[in-house]
């Protein structure tokens, strides 16, 4: 049976990491609004200019192809993927790992087994995930979270397109937590280079099928609307992830605290039974004492 104080220190070990569990989810709570407020205005436009970027660049119509729509075997491959800097949000990075580790082994074992698939990590934990298992790493970009703002991210963008119409890489995908409430994150994969085409089931969708009249050319909006169009794709991932670890981080301490009440009961009724034990246990100290000293006497 524990001693009194050793109850009595656990508890308020206990104690002191609810309170900061507490305020952990009070801060994630006030990051998610924002984080939150920022994707779910972004998404309608991000979703629309994406299908109208989808159109002009799969158009069989316009005899002007982009750059960045341009299909050849994936050589080599890039993968960005979204984590965050810190932990303490559940499953939030270790499950974004595993669909990376998955996603290569079911699409880009060859590559891989070959040295052809890089990995840029976005989040310190990303980083630090892919830089221990010796993948191929790039570096440069991986404290983004620490100041997250599309011109920091539009340079990021831009690195990897220009990678892309350089020949660096023939295949550029994201992989990211999409936000879909405070309790749950999907986990996405998603062909950013080259422009993916319009898939099949698609092709007779309303949203699809618009003529656009492109002003003032064709040429015009490929060279300069596409690129813009894509950096804000890429910024909208990062946004996804970003309101995504901070549910994730609420939930988390969330379920912590709720635990650490449950705790807090049983280390309390251990401390009564203890102390109940100990009272008894002196009260026949004493009990028998009296007995002892009416004997003798």
């Amino acid at each position: 049976m524990p001693s009194l104080k050793e109850v009595r220190n656990r508890i308020s070990s206990v104690k002191s990491t609810q309170q900061i569990t507490k305020a952990m989810k009070m801060v994630a709570a006030s990051k998610l609004r924002k984080a939150q407020d920022a994707i779910i205005q972004m998404r309608p436009f991000a979703q629309k200019l994406q299908s109208i970027l989808v159109n002009i660049s799969s158009g069989n119509e316009s005899e002007v192809q982009s750059d960045y729509a341009q299909e050849r075997p994936p050589a080599k491959v890039l993968l960005v993927v979204i984590s965050s800097d810190r932990g303490l949000c559940g499953a939030f990075n270790s499950s974004i790992f595993k669909k990376t580790v998955s996603h290569i082994e079911e699409q880009y074992e060859e590559n891989f087994n070959r040295g052809d698939l890089y990995i840029l990590p976005l989040g310190k934990k990303s980083y630090e995930y892919f830089k221990k298992r010796d993948y191929k790493v790039i570096d440069d970009y991986w404290e983004i979270f620490s100041d997250l703002s599309f011109d920091n991210v539009r340079e990021i963008a831009e690195y990897v397109m220009n990678e892309f119409i350089t020949y660096e890489f023939d295949r550029v995908d994201l992989i990211y937590n999409e936000f879909k409430n405070v309790a749950t994150q999907i986990q996405r994969t998603e062909q950013f280079l080259p422009i993916p085409e319009i898939e099949e089931e698609e092709e007779n969708e309303d949203e699809h099928n618009l003529d656009f009249i492109l002003e003032p050319s064709a040429e015009t909006i490929i060279n300069e609307v596409i690129p813009q169009s894509l950096k804000i794709q890429f910024y909208k991932a990062l946004l996804e992830s970003n309101a995504s670890e901070h549910g994730a981080r609420m939930t988390a301490m969330d379920k912590a605290t709720e635990n650490a009440g449950e705790l807090l009961k049983e280390l309390t009724k251990v401390y009564n039974q203890t102390r109940q034990a100990y009272i008894t246990k002196e009260i026949l100290e004493i009990v028998g004492g009296a007995e002892a000293l009416e004997q003798n006497g």
